[in-house]
């Protein structure tokens, strides 16, 4: 049982100093062909998402003021901040970060100076300390863009006269990410796990895994209301049934690549053989499928020589 803590709207006044940020957050996974017109959409009850460029943002603004899941990149944080103000206001009294990676915790740097971050404490380490993704190495991010509230499990935070529940589900994405559940708009952000109608970047680097991406996925599908509407971390809002549809896609290839690995066959030769053409379009994403296929196999890879260790020591002892 997932252990709750609750955090009631509490009154926090912090004083910064701005500091100077010269490199950027590296390790995202934005791509050029990702670039969108920075735009707001209504979702449900006090929840709207915005577009930009990265990941997609949750907003929630109500009497309690805004409050924001994700910040994109710090050098597009004024154009995120044009669109909120159509709201009512630019300034968050809260930022979640679904998890680490610079298209979703870029913008930190300068949310930062005025509103309250939280993220589950995996994120701040990873945002702590010198973080290798994709090849990619990154310096440590500044204090004032580092989660000031982090949780383990699960908590909630009730703001603008709903429920807004933040749930860790661990080994996917990365090993951060978090789910929001905002519980009367009937709306839940999925963060990266869910990449509407695309093959997933599982950055296998920051703790993330196709089976723990597929577990994940499974119980989320169990979770959530049928009628919610669904803020992926990347494509456009979207309905139960497309979540459905991404499950079954990622359970359909990663069963193809498993056969052809159980039956020893290379990395190559699998890439060779590729997906059935129905697939075609979910490849033609910052995830490729060659990329796709490589994670699956990776993913398994490492699971299997685990497995293999474990059994190791448990002869020796």
């Amino acid at each position: 049982m997932r252990k709750i803590i609750t955090l009631t709207a509490f009154v926090c006044i912090f004083v910064t100093s701005a500091l100077a940020h010269t490199s950027s957050i590296r390790g995202s996974h934005y791509h050029k062909n990702e670039v969108q017109n920075f735009k707001l959409e209504k979702v449900g009850g006090n929840v709207h998402a915005l577009f930009g460029q990265g990941g997609n943002i949750g907003v929630s603004y109500g009497s309690d003021g805004l409050l924001i899941i994700d910040t994109q990149f710090e050098r597009i944080v004024p154009q995120i901040k044009a669109e909120l103000k159509k709201l009512g206001s630019d300034t968050p009294k809260y930022v979640f970060n679904t998890h680490w990676h610079g298209d979703h915790a870029g913008g930190n740097t300068l949310f930062g100076k005025d509103a309250v971050i939280i993220a589950h404490s995996n994120v701040r380490n990873r945002l702590l300390n010198t973080t290798v993704s994709r090849g990619e190495k990154r310096e440590p991010t500044p204090k004032i863009g580092l989660p000031m509230i982090t949780f383990e499990n699960e908590m909630s935070i009730f703001f603008n006269d709903e429920e807004i529940r933040a749930v860790h589900f661990n080994h996917a994405h990365t090993d951060g990410d978090t789910v929001l559940f905002f519980t009367k708009s009937n709306v839940v952000h999925l963060g990266d796990q869910f990449f509407a109608g695309r093959f997933p970047f599982v950055d296998l680097e920051s703790g993330g895994s196709v089976p723990g991406l597929l577990r994940n996925i499974g119980e989320l599908i169990q979770m959530i209301p049928a009628d919610a509407t669904l803020i992926p971390g990347h494509g456009p809002v979207s309905k139960m049934d497309d979540l459905k549809s991404y499950n079954e896609m990622l359970i359909d290839t990663t069963l193809i690549v498993r056969r052809q690995m159980e039956a020893g066959k290379s990395l190559d030769d699998i890439k060779k053989a590729g997906f059935p053409a129905k697939y075609k379009e979910a490849g033609s994403g910052f995830i490729n499928t060659d990329a796709w296929i490589e994670t699956i196999f990776k993913s398994y890879s490492m699971d299997m020589n685990m497995m293999k260790d474990s059994m190791k020591m448990k002869e020796k002892m």
